[in-house]
C-alpha cells in the first residue's frame, strides 16, 4: 500500500523533546514501513524516519526563530501533497482541518486523525459544512461536542512496545508529566501532595503562551522544598522518572482528547491517578491500572490504596492495550475500509 502521512511542521517527527502529535506520526510511520508498506512523510527536514522523507520546511518551526507565520507553510505544504495525491492510495493528514477544503476536490482516499479539542463553539459550523469528510478521533469521548461530523473510527494512540519500560527503583515520590498550563492544573497535583505529605517532581515543558500563568499561578507554590522542578524531557529519562514514582498525577481541567502522558506511565508499570474528564475514563481502568478521581480528596485517598495495585499488572494493560502496532494494524484495517468505498463509487463518463 502506498501511504502518504501528512504531519504538523510545528516539530520534527519525532520531536526532540515536548510534542503528541509528531510522535504519534512517528510511531504510526514505523510501523507502517515495519509492515512491508510504502509510507511517504511530510514534515519538516530535521524528522527521523524509515520512511520516505518530503521535507516541507528545513526545520521544527518552534527551532526556527524565523518563522512569523506558520499557516502560510502548512497551507503550501497542503497544496504540495494535493498535486502529488495521484501517486498513493491513501493520505492520511494530522493537520486538524486545514486540508478539508481542497483534498474533498480530488479523488485518492484520505482521512484526517483530529488530535486536539472539538469542544469550542467555532467547530460547530466547521463541522456541519464538511459533515461528508472521513475524520478519525483519538478517544470516543473527543466526539462529544461534534456528533455529527463523519467519524469513521476511534483510534487510541500507541507507543512502541519497548519505547519505555519499568526501570528497578523504590517509589519514593509523585510525578507530574507533560506541559504546565492552566488546563493541566499543575496546582492541583502540588495541593495533592502536601496534602499526602509527600515529594513532587515536575517534569514538564512551559510554551510561550504560558510562561505569565507559570509565573503568576505555579511559580509562587514551587517554594516548597518537597517540590522539584526538573523541568522539560525526552524518552531516554522518561523510564527512570516514571518508575520512581509512587502515581503519575493527572487532575486536568479539561476534557483531554487523549493524554499520551498516561500510557507513558503504564508502559513503565506506573499507576496513574487523573481527574475523570475527557478520555479518561477510556484509559485508566479503576483499580487496575490506577484510579480515576473527581477531586483533591479523592485523589490522596487513592494514593493510600496504591498497594493495591500490581505495577507488573500496569505494564501487562499497556501491552494489551496501547502499542504502536496495535494502532498500526487499525489504521491498516481503516484504510482500507476506505479504498474500497472509494473504489464502490460511481464514476461519470462524459458523453463523447
Amino acid at each position: 500500500m502506498k501511504i502518504a502521512q501528512i504531519a504538523p511542521l510545528t516539530e520534527a517527527v519525532p520531536p526532540t523533546l515536548y510534542g503528541g502529535t509528531e510522535r504519534v506520526v512517528s510511531w504510526l510511520t514505523e510501523e507502517l514501513v515495519a509492515l512491508g508498506h510504502e509510507v511517504t512523510l511530510f514534515a519538516s527536514g530535521d524528522s527521523r524516519t524509515s520512511a520516505r522523507l518530503e521535507a516541507m520546511w528545513p526545520r521544527a518551526l518552534r527551532l526556527d526563530g524565523t518563522v512569523r507565520d506558520p499557516n502560510a507553510l502548512h497551507m503550501a505544504m497542503i497544496e504540495h501533497v494535493y498535486r502529488r495525491a495521484g501517486e498513493f492510495d491513501i493520505m492520511h493528514f494530522h493537520l486538524d482541518y486545514y486540508p478539508f477544503s481542497l483534498m474533498s476536490r480530488q479523488p485518492t482516499p484520505f482521512v484526517t486523525t483530529l488530535h486536539g479539542r472539538l469542544d469550542l463553539p467555532e467547530h460547530q459550523p466547521l463541522f456541519q459544512t464538511f459533515s461528508s469528510l472521513p475524520v478519525v478521533s483519538i478517544s470516543d469521548a473527543q466526539r462529544r461536542p461534534v456528533p455529527n461530523a463523519n467519524w469513521v473510527e476511534t483510534v487510541h494512540h500507541g507507543l512502541p512496545v519497548d519505547l519505555l519500560g519499568p526501570k528497578p527503583a523504590e517509589p519514593r515520590y509523585l510525578a507530574f508529566l507533560g506541559r504546565i498550563s492552566p488546563e493541566k492544573r499543575l496546582d492541583r497535583a502540588i495541593r495533592i501532595a502536601q496534602r499526602c505529605g509527600l515529594p513532587l517532581k515536575v517534569a514538564a515543558k512551559i510554551d510561550r503562551a504560558d510562561e505569565d500563568y507559570f509565573n503568576d499561578q505555579i511559580r509562587p507554590l514551587m517554594g516548597d522544598p518537597n517540590i522539584e522542578f526538573v523541568g522539560e524531557i525526552g524518552d531516554a529519562e522518561k523510564p527512570e522518572f516514571l518508575s520512581g514514582a509512587i502515581a503519575l498525577l493527572v487532575p486536568i481541567d479539561w476534557p483531554e482528547p487523549f493524554g499520551l502522558v498516561m500510557i507513558e506511565a503504564m508502559a513503565c508499570g506506573t499507576p496513574v491517578i487523573a481527574y475523570n474528564r475527557g478520555s479518561v475514563p477510556e484509559l485508566i481502568e479503576d483499580g487496575i491500572t490506577g484510579f480515576i478521581v473527581e477531586d483533591e480528596i479523592s485523589a490522596a485517598g487513592a494514593i493510600r490504596d496504591l498497594p493495591a495495585i500490581s505495577r507488573e499488572g500496569v505494564r501487562r494493560r499497556f501491552e494489551q492495550r496501547f502499542t504502536s502496532r496495535r494502532m498500526a494494524e487499525q489504521y491498516l484495517s481503516l484504510y482500507r475500509r476506505l479504498m474500497d468505498r472509494g473504489r464502490m463509487r460511481p464514476h461519470l463518463v462524459s458523453a463523447g
